[in-house]
């Protein structure tokens, strides 16, 4: 018996992969046979990863730069790629949960009239299609929600799982794909600002967050420096932002950005709800306070009971210590 389609998007990080994109690539492994779709061409080092994750079907569509960034125009290909491979019963696309991401999925899903599955940490197979559990309501709720339609669209958590190299490396192969995109009237990219990045992961899919708040009193030198040394993303509360201490792109919260690292790190963070509520899906977290009675003190994992400055800095330096200790590894 065939196995089913299981159609991924493949989103780019510069000339590499997002990580997000190799962890769907992993879950996708279990489900059926996986395939790859991208707006445009992969760099070589993209298709050597596409490669080590089992990858042996690239669908290309070619997208122009400027439609690429139109969810509208991203969801046409993912649902052409699905008529593409001849996606039957049992046929499903995965897409990264980042905020576009969930947009192209229910364009995706719509198109295709195809289940959907938003910000779910796994993804399994049941006698009438695809189910997965999620966090809602701020985290008070776990959910397990499941589709009941021949296809199925899936949006996956950034770090619901750990990114795998398949056991059988694949020989990716490019298929054109040709897609004539219809975008709603007065749907258009009119302007294009490319900011320069921090070199740091975006803070939706960082492995290792440290946030700083209001007892960093707006000095966030040492939380950089211990994201830094950690190879994470800096976020930062609702109250530094209204401060004008940090940019509001870098706020987790219930209105600003929802987290799920394997490491979180608030250093003078109390702990409010709409804090706590964009942060409680991460795997462990440690708290940084000088008040032990703080909310995220007592939830955390685990707590350092101190200054957030000092603690950070000395953290950061133990932890390049520690690195540039290591024997080096590998050819």
């Amino acid at each position: 018996m065939t196995a089913p389609a299981v159609l991924v998007h493949v989103a780019h990080a510069g000339d590499h992969l997002a990580d997000s994109t190799l962890e769907a690539l992993t879950l996708a492994r279990g489900l059926g046979e996986p395939i790859a779709v991208a707006t445009s061409p992969p760099s070589p080092r993209a298709l050597d990863q596409l490669a080590t994750a089992g990858i042996d079907r690239v669908i290309v569509a070619g997208l122009d730069p400027d439609r690429a960034l139109l969810a509208p125009a991203v969801g046409q290909v993912l649902a052409r790629a699905v008529e593409h491979v001849g996606g039957g019963a049992g046929a499903s696309v995965l897409i990264p949960a980042s905020f576009f991401g969930k947009e192209v999925a229910a364009h995706t899903a719509h198109l295709l009239g195809a289940g959907l599955l938003i910000d779910v940490a796994d993804v399994r197979r049941t006698p009438t299609g695809l189910a997965g559990g999620k966090r809602a309501f701020a985290g008070s709720w776990v959910c397990d929600c499941e589709t009941t339609t021949p296809l199925a669209v899936v949006t996956i958590r950034p770090n619901a799982v750990a990114a795998r190299a398949a056991e059988r490396p694949g020989t990716p192969v490019l298929e054109s794909l040709a897609v004539e995109v219809d975008l709603p009237a007065g749907l258009e990219v009119i302007e294009r600002t490319v900011h320069s990045g921090s070199g740091r992961p975006d803070l939706a899919e960082a492995t290792h967050v440290v946030a700083g708040g209001r007892g960093t009193y707006g000095d966030f030198a040492p939380v950089e420096e211990l994201a830094d040394a950690l190879g994470g993303a800096v976020g930062t509360t609702r109250d530094c932002v209204e401060e004008g201490w940090i940019s509001h792109d870098l706020q987790i919260g219930q209105t600003g950005v929802t987290i799920a690292p394997r490491v979180y790190i608030g250093a003078g963070i109390s702990g409010a709800p709409h804090h706590h509520g964009g942060m409680q899906a991460s795997s462990v977290v440690i708290a940084v306070n000088i008040d032990e009675e703080a909310p995220l003190v007592q939830i955390s994992d685990f707590a350092v009971i101190g200054d957030a400055g000092s603690v950070l800095s000395e953290a950061a330096e133990v932890i390049r210590a520690h690195r540039d200790a290591e024997p080096p590894t590998g050819i």
